[in-house]
């Protein structure tokens, strides 16, 4: 006989009396939940099917008992064809058996194949949205929260179409089925084994709220174990640890957490085995009852032996969907919460979109405009989530403008520098071009199309980018450089490593171009990495370059070979280069001086240093510094 908390899932019940707590006075709206049906749209005729299984499987869950009864009753009967009949019987419930078996499977696959459906098609849509959120999105934003939305929340919405969807539907025919099969054969017996429901959902709620409690205080702590590890064990915190750190110290930190886990574990493990003790006592009670007057009626020749049984067997199958159903709302609630989350997420539009009627740039376009552009960075609340910042509400702040009516033009081929104090503007100038921001008046052209109105992948085949901490991913070189030109042959890999002066290097490594660049390309110098992304931008072969702040921060031979290869790749293109080193910039065509979010001097760098004004007194402290 199955024990009664076992036929209907009590992790499972326990899972969600957990939860209810913290979901105690949460609403979601109706527009959740109609877009929740739409998303399940396309997996309907799956559901359906899926919902039949789910059906017969109940069905079969009550007939299995009653036939069960019938076959003490022949056998008591002592008829001359009894024999037969149970045998029929017995045939009959390994038929149900085989079938119920074969439903399982089906739903089994059914429930895979529409949860899994679901969770990609969350997953992807989530992962394209969130590209395309502008670059303050991402410096405002927790990168573990935003993960936890792609995978926990996502799971969590997976759930509403499998487990919350099947428990239901089945639970409410279970219940259905058999209570009117239990009253039809004994109300008297139905109504007292009812009567100690309450002895049996009481105490789980109670149990509910001491293990939500105490889960609460695990999740917090597992995640504060994984934010320590995650800055720890990261290449710039490890090296921190060396330089400063106490090892000892760090450890007997993290152990103190890690202890308390365990604490929280054995305290979980005793209550919720403390749980399903007195629930197996209360089912076992009632089944005692059940026995107990069922055998006096039978006696009595009230009822016969064999519905005693089966009333036994359908008392299981009766305590179990009454007390999930009680907690049914906890379950659908924390199904649509997390849709909810991942709504939240999809509903906070990119501010860098594309327009309809889009042009496209024109291939080898190398013209810059900048006409009177007056930008300010966009509110928190404009870009970013509160829960995905992890404060109570976003900051409502708006800043003060950053560049005032910046016009200048940058003709192909030339070489336009920006230089000025920190603060000053110039890297959102640069990043106006590529439309990593966009202008609040004004307009920026490239090619002689607004880039607001510009095709983007048209726009960024256009330009190509180096930062001063050039990002690689932890991948091979090869596909590093490939991110950039993913059909690239090996021969035009190798040309431009060599000539980004690279070339050697790679060649001298163990694996050549299938090395591990390390993450964040940690395995290389700061001047090699700036090189292999040099060499990455000469794959892409845009006609326009933006280079901001290249050589900062390298020594001087790393900078000697990394101008080398920037001479490289400003060959025959169009440059606007960001320079703190303003030896960097002597050659340029045109020196843009910029500062408090204007241009305030304009000319060669020889002209500027003789105006003596903003320019000259920069390149004067530079000088001085250098040789002092």
């Amino acid at each position: 006989m199955n024990h009664p908390i076992g036929g209907f899932g009590g992790w499972e019940l326990l899972r969600t009396m957990r939860q209810g707590k913290d979901l105690a006075g949460r609403r979601v709206g109706r527009r959740t939940a109609r877009r929740v049906l739409e998303f399940a749209r396309p997996y309907r005729w799956a559901i359906a099917v899926f919902l039949v299984t789910v059906v017969l499987t109940a069905g079969i869950g009550v007939a299995t008992p009653v036939l069960a009864g019938n076959v003490i009753n022949e056998i008591g009967s002592a008829r001359a064809g009894a024999a037969g009949t149970i045998i029929r019987i017995a045939l009959l419930i390994a038929v149900l058996a085989v079938l119920d078996a074969l439903l399982s499977l089906a739903q089994r696959w059914y429930s895979a194949r529409i949860g899994e459906g679901i969770i990609l098609d969350l997953r992807r849509r989530v992962y394209d949205h969130v590209q395309r959120m502008p670059l303050q999105f991402f410096s405002r934003t927790q990168t573990g929260a935003l993960i936890s939305r792609l995978n926990n929340d996502v799971i969590g919405a997976q759930r509403a179409f499998t487990s919350t969807l099947s428990s239901v539907v089945s639970n409410i025919i279970m219940l259905v089925l058999t209570a009117g099969v239990m009253l039809t054969l004994s109300w008297q017996i139905t109504v007292l084994s009812l009567s100690l429901l309450p002895l049996f959902i009481v105490p789980a709620r109670r149990v509910g709220s001491r293990l939500a409690a105490i889960t609460r205080e695990a999740y917090q702590l597992d995640a504060s174990m994984n934010a320590t590890m995650t800055e720890r064990f990261g290449v710039a915190g490890a090296l921190l640890v060396k330089l400063f750190g106490h090892p000892d110290t760090e450890t007997d930190r993290f152990a103190d957490k890690a202890a308390r886990v365990r604490d929280i574990g054995v305290q979980s493990a005793m209550v919720s085995r403390t749980f399903f003790v007195a629930m197996l006592l209360v089912a076992s009670l009632a089944q005692a009852l059940t026995y107990g007057l069922g055998g006096w009626l039978a006696v009595h020749d009230r009822i016969s032996a064999g519905t005693v049984v089966t009333l036994a067997l359908l008392l299981v199958r009766l305590y179990g969907p009454l007390t999930a159903l009680s907690n049914v709302r906890v379950e659908v609630m924390s199904a649509l919460v997390s849709f909810e989350r991942v709504f939240e997420v999809l509903d906070l539009a990119p501010s860098i979109a594309e327009r309809p009627g889009t042009r496209r740039v024109p291939p080898g376009s190398a013209r810059i405009e900048f006409r009177d552009v007056h930008f300010q960075y966009p509110s928190a609340a404009e870009v970013s989530l509160a829960s995905l910042e992890d404060v109570a509400a976003l900051e409502r702040t708006v800043t003060g403008p950053v560049l005032r009516g910046v016009s200048f033009t940058v003709e192909p081929g030339q070489v336009v520098a920006l230089v000025g104090p920190s603060g000053a503007g110039k890297s959102t100038t640069a990043m106006l071009v590529p439309r990593i921001y966009d202008v609040t008046t004004g307009a920026v052209l490239v090619g002689g199309v607004d880039v607001r109105e510009a095709e983007l992948q048209s726009l960024r085949d256009t330009i190509g980018v180096v930062t001063q901490d050039a990002h690689l991913f932890h991948d091979t070189i090869a596909a590093n450089l490939r991110y950039a030109k993913p059909g690239a042959t090996t021969d035009e890999l190798w040309a431009a490593l060599d000539l980004a002066q690279i070339g050697d290097v790679v060649r001298s490594a163990p694996d050549g171009l299938a090395t591990i660049v390390g993450e964040r390309g940690y395995r290389f110098s700061g001047g090699e990495k700036q090189r292999i992304a040099i060499a990455r931008l000469l794959l892409k072969a845009p006609s326009i370059v933006i280079l901001d702040e290249a050589t900062a921060h390298l020594d001087s031979e790393s900078e000697a070979a990394v101008q080398r290869a920037l001479a490289a790749a400003l060959t025959g293109r169009t440059a606007l280069v960001i320079a703190h080193r303003l030896s960097t910039v002597r050659d340029a065509d045109l020196v843009l001086a910029v500062d408090g979010g204007r241009i305030v001097e304009r000319g060669t760098h020889d002209e500027l240093v003789l105006a003596g004004g903003l320019y000259s007194e920069l390149y004067r402290t530079q000088f001085t510094a250098r040789t002092s």
